[in-house]
């Protein structure tokens, strides 16, 4: 949420120097680029876990095998829940949205919802936030600059139906959030945290990486002290990718 998929491109690059074919795909509604999508934020109204899922779902089925998916926030959530469903061979998630079952509700992760979940309306509108708002949310480990900078070149409107279907979960029997974390036949899963974040804090990561553990699945858990909800995308990417590509060779997921 609130982040252009062109925020992915030092990554694709990077994989794809290293032999991975890389492609990082839109959210529905979402334009080609940050100004058309912010010229158009209705279109993306009402979009839901489910719908984003299923979008994903499609553009797997167009690929000749299965792929190793990476989502950060809501795309680590949507990452979970396609390898949950057996289209993808690995996961990594960055900071990712709760699953149903993680109980930590830090305030901070209230604060950085709080631009959605304010009104209830909210649910089937579009939502931006203002540079003030990204700072806190995204931007509070790096520099005011750096922050302004992010904010100005990828922020877009969101949908907030994700974030009202992420809140109420633990009291719904069937969530959109909902993930198996019992089955041990699944492929392997990176959790990462991030140890300054503001809107997914690293108890929430420890929380989903335990509902593993107990359950039985395979998952592995990373925390990095230092770093925000703007880790993937930041100056400090490189860090973070580079580590990802290390443990996906360690489970021989190579190219």
């Amino acid at each position: 949420m609130w982040i252009h998929s062109v925020s992915w491109q030092p990554w694709l690059q990077l994989f794809g120097d290293r032999g991975y074919h890389t492609l990082a795909s839109d959210w529905p509604g979402d334009a080609s680029t940050v100004a058309a999508t912010r010229a158009h934020p209705r279109r993306h109204l009402d979009v839901g876990v489910d719908a984003v899922t299923d979008s994903y779902a499609r553009v797997i089925e167009s690929l000749p095998d299965a792929p190793i998916v990476v989502g950060h926030s809501f795309g680590g959530l949507i990452a979970q829940k396609l390898l949950d469903l057996g289209l993808a061979v690995g996961a990594v998630c960055i900071s990712p949205a709760p699953i149903k079952g993680v109980r930590a509700v830090p305030l901070s992760l209230l604060r950085s919802s709080f631009p959605v979940l304010k009104s209830p309306t909210n649910k089937g509108k579009t939502v931006s936030l203002t540079e003030r708002q990204f700072a806190y949310s995204f931007g509070n480990a790096i520099s005011p600059e750096e922050s302004a900078e992010l904010y100005r070149d990828l922020t877009i409107p969101s949908p907030g139906r994700p974030l009202f279907e992420a809140s109420s979960a633990n009291f719904r029997r069937n969530s959109p959030t909902g993930v198996d974390t019992r089955r041990g036949d699944r492929g392997p899963l990176l959790l990462i945290a991030a140890g300054k974040d503001h809107t997914v804090p690293a108890v929430v990561v420890r929380g989903a990486h335990q509902l593993y553990v107990s359950g039985g699945a395979r998952a592995e858990l990373r925390t990095y002290e230092d770093r925000g909800h703007s880790a993937p995308f930041d100056h400090g990417w490189r860090e973070l990718a580079d580590d990802t590509l290390a443990w996906l060779d360690d489970h021989d997921l190579k190219p």
